[in-house]
């Protein structure tokens, strides 16, 4: 019996040990800093090369079209309406 309980208690412990890890882990995760952290990292992987370091002008491009294309519809429908 008294094995039994001794063993009971390790895995409780265990488990214990598991869950605090866990929950240090989510702590992180969600950690503003980190999220942010993150997202630059994605962004910046998006218009910057891992390899080489260079800029990834094809990516920088379709963006930069994208904003002008942008500015320039919300400017002739201004203008439309006017």
């Amino acid at each position: 019996m008294s094995d039994e309980l001794s063993e009971l208690e390790r895995e409780i412990q265990e488990t214990r040990e598991r869950l605090a890890t866990t929950i240090d882990q989510l702590l992180y995760r969600s950690h503003p800093k980190t999220i942010v952290g993150r997202e630059v990292a994605t962004i910046k992987g998006h218009y910057v090369d891992a390899g080489t370091g260079e800029p990834r002008t094809d990516n920088i491009l379709r963006t930069v079209g994208v904003v002008v294309g942008t500015i320039v519809v919300f400017a002739v429908l201004r203008r439309v309406t006017r």
